[in-house]
């Protein structure tokens, strides 16, 4: 699990939870499923209008992607290129096709398999870089979701504060029954806003960092296969993909075989 997603929605609602009840008043009204309904559906619906129910549903499945830590590949993804570079080196290209079972990441997988087949570089650039390209769109999708959602919760929610403000007047006859009715209309409000800034608008940029991630690792595995297809020096694999790493996480240099 993501302990940064988890403690900051923590925090979020403890620090909303502690203004509460700090307030000294009955913590009872900031419950209303009414205006949890007019928000959270309100949102959802307006969502629909302009998002195909197949998208929507596809990142729903995602949003655990939010949630969860992903262990860093890109230092066993170069360990695995100068592993191929060196065997590639000794006993020719087509030495690799032996090891393409054991390599588990599909995009890299389809690479080297390209590379064995003799396909020229600029074709094997063109098909991966096309293939991250529709990987990318549909990420952006995924984050356009939430970020519609992020959108709409704050708008419904100051309809349901509208509707709320409607009917309070309608029953100004009785004085006593303006101040709940005020304190109703408004938690609309405070749902929106609630909902907008510490769900949908943080996890749309948390799915945009993983997309900006994965994007990075496609692309460093690109010129990896591109480098044993042109047949580099393992060492001179090794220090280029090392460019996609931060200092701070990047391996040790590999000796030279």
């Amino acid at each position: 699990m993501d302990l940064a997603t988890i403690l900051g929605i923590i925090i979020g609602m403890g620090l909303v939870i502690f203004t509460i009840l700090s307030g000294g008043g009955d913590a009872g009204i900031f419950i209303h499923i009414p205006s949890l309904a007019v928000v959270v559906g309100g949102s959802i619906a307006a969502t629909l209008v302009h998002t195909p129910l197949s998208d929507l549903i596809s990142t729903m499945k995602v949003v655990g992607n939010a949630f969860r830590v992903e262990e860093a590949k890109e230092p066993e993804i170069i360990e695995q290129f100068v592993d191929l570079a060196k065997k590639a080196r000794r006993e020719g290209i087509l030495a690799i096709d032996r090891e393409l079972g054991n390599i588990e990441d599909d995009f890299m997988r389809a690479g080297l398999e390209m590379a064995v087949d003799g396909s020229e570089p600029e074709t094997i650039r063109s098909v991966l870089e096309t293939e991250l390209q529709y990987l990318v769109e549909r990420h952006k999708r995924g984050k356009q979701i939430f970020s519609s959602l992020g959108m709409y919760a704050p708008s419904f929610g100051m309809i349901g504060t509208l509707i709320g403000l409607i009917a309070m007047l309608q029953n100004l006859d009785d004085p006593s029954n303006i101040g709940g009715g005020m304190s109703v209309a408004l938690i609309t409000t405070f749902y929106g806003s609630l909902f907008a800034n510490l769900f949908f608008l943080p996890i749309a940029g948390k799915l945009s960092n993983r997309s900006e991630e994965e994007t990075v690792r496609k692309e460093m595995i690109i010129e990896g296969v591109l480098a044993i297809q042109y047949g580099e020096h393992p060492k001179n694999i090794h220090r280029k993909l090392l460019n996609f790493i931060a200092p701070k996480n990047r391996p040790e240099e590999e000796e030279e075989d």
